[in-house]
């Protein structure tokens, strides 16, 4: 069952908020980074890429840069643009998008559940990835960005969480650049608190939806510190990392879709001729068409639309991973015609997250970029969880969720 606690959160007072938080460190360049950040010494853009107080080109990986996130973080506390909470608590946060709003509860979530399995994860990670992340959290001994989980259904949470929707939230602010709304509330009351506690100990799982690097890296840190303290006891703060926990029916999955820059030497013609083996094609003109069901895909090529719905056959309903679309488009369409065979390393293929909308696809194709896009219909949360749960791990670029969480509204300390 799974393990959480309240904690001292460090956050910035009401008026600087908007000052402070960012965009994850992850979905914006250097440069992105240090245009959103210019002219604001409070963004967390100094903590979280912290090369951006370097000249341009600097790498993300220098020594230097990790030393320069430390020495900003201590400067944001010392100049009180971050100020730790006297009472342990947990956090509401919530996210609205094109009028929509999910709530999710900041928790410190346990390690050993990470370590044995009842933190489930549906993604393969990188080391170098993970290595960059443990660097981050060990020298600035925080967890300063959340990860993102997914909890079962809840009604007892749900009843506390809309008992605090109706209340003044401490922070809410429209953010810049996306146009979501972002509202925060405090759990301090005791009673509050310990129902969380509570409900949380009576899931047999939680699951990571976004940021498996981030949780590998925070895990891992929390367990090295552990390793370290001959008087280590279980109850301390290192025990623990942030994350935000959404209830899985409000989560939003946005299709990830792929856009690929040759046919592998054929025409276009032969391209959509060889698609008949495994799919039924149909032209469908110039206008933007979208998916409408799982094993559907939608096709541009050469100024034109198709849909392409995959044959009975051609999956297994019973495989949670071979029912699905990314390995579906992987397996018939990547692999056997286009002969790409490692979408994580090769440079004929590249992926555009839903929000950018399919003309993002069509302007990369007429641009003359690429030759060919293609998107999917959505992965669903369900799914998710079925392959955590079967311990299997999907495709890689299977899901993006939106909106993403904003960074800097709470930091958990590892002391």
């Amino acid at each position: 069952m799974a393990t959480v606690k309240p904690f001292k959160g460090i956050r910035p007072p009401k008026d600087l908020v908007e000052k402070v938080e960012s965009r994850p460190y992850d979905v914006l360049e250097s440069e992105e980074a240090r245009l959103e950040a210019e002219g604001n010494e409070m963004s967390l853009y100094h903590i979280i890429k912290p090369e951006i107080d370097f000249e341009p080109g600097t790498s993300e990986y220098d020594p230097r840069v990790y030393e320069k996130a430390a020495e900003n973080f201590q400067m944001f506390q010392d100049k009180g643009w971050l100020v730790q909470d006297e009472k342990e608590s947990y956090y509401i946060y919530a996210q609205t998008m094109n009028g929509k709003t999910q709530y999710g509860l900041v928790v410190g979530a346990f390690v050993p559940d990470y370590m044995n399995g009842i933190i489930k994860k549906h993604e393969l990670t990188r080391r170098d990835k993970e290595e960059d992340r443990m660097k981050h959290v060990r020298v600035n001994n925080a967890n300063i960005e959340p990860v993102f989980f997914a909890y079962p259904d809840n009604t007892v949470l749900d009843s506390l969480i809309n008992k605090y929707a109706v209340t003044v939230p401490e922070y809410d602010f429209i953010a810049p650049i996306d146009g979501f709304r972002h509202q925060f509330w405090v759990v301090e009351n005791d009673d509050d608190i310990a129902l969380i506690t509570r409900e949380f100990a009576k899931m047999p799982a939680l699951y990571i939806a976004d940021g498996h690097h981030r949780s590998a890296a925070a895990a891992l840190v929390g367990a090295e510190k552990a390793s370290q303290n001959p008087n280590h006891n279980g109850t301390e703060e290192y025990n623990y990392f942030m994350a935000v926990c959404f209830q899985a029916s409000q989560l939003t999955i946005l299709d990830y879709n792929r856009v690929v820059r040759d046919l592998n030497g054929m025409t276009e013609e032969e391209f959509l001729k060889a698609l008949e083996k495994n799919f039924i094609v149909c032209e469908k003109g110039t206008d933007e068409y979208r998916p409408n069901a799982l094993h559907e895909f939608s096709l541009y090529i050469g100024g034109k639309w198709y849909s392409l719905t995959a044959k009975a056959g051609t999956y297994d309903e019973s495989d949670p991973i071979g029912v699905l679309d990314v390995d579906i488009s992987s397996r018939l369409i990547l692999d056997e015609l286009l002969d790409i065979k490692d979408l994580r390393s090769s440079k004929r293929i590249d992926f555009v997250g839903g929000l950018r909308g399919l003309g993002e696809l069509k302007r990369r194709v007429d641009s003359g970029e690429m030759k060919m896009a293609l998107a999917l219909y959505p992965v669903t949360m369900q799914q998710i969880m079925d392959i955590a749960d079967s311990g299997k791990i999907m495709p890689p670029k299977a899901t993006w969720f939106e909106p993403k969480l904003r960074s800097g509204l709470v930091i958990h300390k590892l002391s």
